[in-house]
């Protein structure tokens, strides 16, 4: 007869020996799912490569390699986050690259500081063969059908036009598709959502009648109007006014990070309105408001997103080189997958991933220039700003400064006199033949 004790010793054994079946078990349909999940990722960005939306990389070459491109080789750059190699590993197929100079330099040498950085882009873009320069959706489309990663130039600020249309307008014309309205400063016709300069602190409306006039001017050229860095209502004037739809280029959302850079809640549904797109930033402070972050803090701001305005208004701009903490798992521009594969995790089909990782930011650009080709009739814009407006000792115009204005008055007064002088011989020796 088998006592109550061997029964329950047995009884016990049976337990844990299942408990650990349905451990091991357990483990191993969590490891299939990892795997299933990340083969699911890696076979949608292959068919769906990635359009990021901000990469601050020509800043880095800059100011830690004094934009010598020919000292360094962009397949391997170790102390950055961004290198040929690593954006082929992330699926990166088009990368905005951002032309950025410090608001410091405006009212001084921001136009040319800003044109040496899209030289900069421009060269990267062009003197390597993994690279193509695109200025239009159709290259863009074209560039992934030859295995190359497209570079659209954006510009980082409205500082870097000095307040010119014509400036404005010769970006355009070397390749820059995209600009945003302000950076960390307000310029005389825009305020800016974190204002870390003194410029312009009073009196500047949140668009002025010149902002607005970049705003159609930018539409009328099929350049895409980035609100990132703009403060709520200077965005929400710009969305009013805009005839093409509009990108935060590299912002989150304010719901889940209470943050001036991130976009509220009531601004998302007016650019829904717009169509235009919210590209989610992985910089840490705009995604957990600390210094550390991980990918599943990433990911809830693409929940919360997709909950108020749907999938189809997000995309990514993490701004890699461009901020100093970025999410544990996201460290640099090949850890992208790891992303997807959170948000699949998360039951986001793979559709509507499609759209993050691509197909909402093609709609948009195509969108944009569906608006500057019904806008082809209309001429250039001629407005200037209001000099009264404009701040700036170095703006000088095409006017004279005053010491040279009197060197000139003087001068013409010498000429005058000089040919008063000449008129009074030349009718003294014409009275003189004609006495004779």
């Amino acid at each position: 007869m088998t006592s109550r004790k061997t029964v329950t010793s047995a009884s016990s054994s049976f337990s844990m020996h299942s408990i650990r079946n349905l451990l091991v078990l357990s483990s191993l349909c969590h490891v299939i799912s990892a795997n299933t999940d990340r083969e699911r990722a890696h076979t949608l960005m292959t068919e769906n490569p990635l359009i990021d939306g901000h990469n601050d990389i020509a800043f880095q070459l800059r100011i830690g390699y004094n934009s010598s491109l020919n000292k360094i080789d962009l397949h391997d750059v170790s102390k950055l986050s961004t290198d040929i190699n690593r954006l082929q590993a992330g699926h990166v197929q088009t990368q905005m690259f951002a032309a950025f100079v410090f608001c410091t330099t405006q009212e001084k040498d921001a136009v040319r500081l800003t044109l040496e950085q899209v030289d900069l882009i421009r060269r990267m873009c062009t003197e390597y063969d993994e690279f193509k320069l695109v200025t239009s959706s159709e290259e863009l489309k074209k560039a992934k059908m030859d295995n190359k990663t497209a570079c659209l130039i954006s510009v980082e600020g409205g500082h870097s036009i000095d307040s010119s249309l014509q400036t404005l307008r010769m970006f355009y014309q070397l390749g820059v598709r995209s600009m945003t309205i302000t950076h960390n400063c307000n310029t005389p016709w825009a305020k800016a959502a974190v204002q870390e300069y003194k410029f312009y602190q009073s009196g500047t409306e949140n668009l002025t009648s010149f902002g607005k006039a970049v705003v159609e001017e930018m539409n009328r050229l099929g350049m895409i109007v980035d609100i990132s860095h703009t403060s709520s209502f200077t965005a929400l004037a710009v969305l009013n006014h805009t005839k093409a739809p509009v990108i935060f280029s590299h912002s989150s959302s304010q719901a889940i990070c209470n943050h001036d850079r991130n976009v509220p809640d009531w601004l998302l549904l007016e650019l829904k309105k717009n169509r235009g797109l919210i590209m989610v930033n992985f910089y840490n402070r705009f995604i957990s408001c600390g210094a550390e972050a991980n990918i599943s803090n990433v990911a809830d701001h693409f929940d919360h997103i997709k909950k108020v305005i749907g999938a189809e208004s997000i995309g990514i701009g993490a701004d890699y080189e461009g901020v100093p903490e970025l999410p544990m798992g996201l460290e640099d521009v090949s850890k992208y997958p790891a992303l997807i594969q959170e948000l699949l995790r998360r039951n986001w089909t793979e559709g509507e991933l499609a759209g993050v990782l691509r197909k909402n930011f093609l709609r948009v650009f195509e969108e944009v220039e569906r608006v500057r080709n019904n806008l082809s009739h209309k001429s250039p814009s001629e407005i200037p700003i209001p000099e009264e407006m404009v701040q700036n000792p170095c703006r000088l115009g095409f006017k004279l400064p005053e010491n040279q204005i009197q060197k000139t008055s003087s001068s013409r007064a010498q000429q005058g006199a000089a040919d008063l002088l000449i008129l009074a011989t030349v009718l003294l020796l014409s009275s003189i033949f004609m006495i004779d």
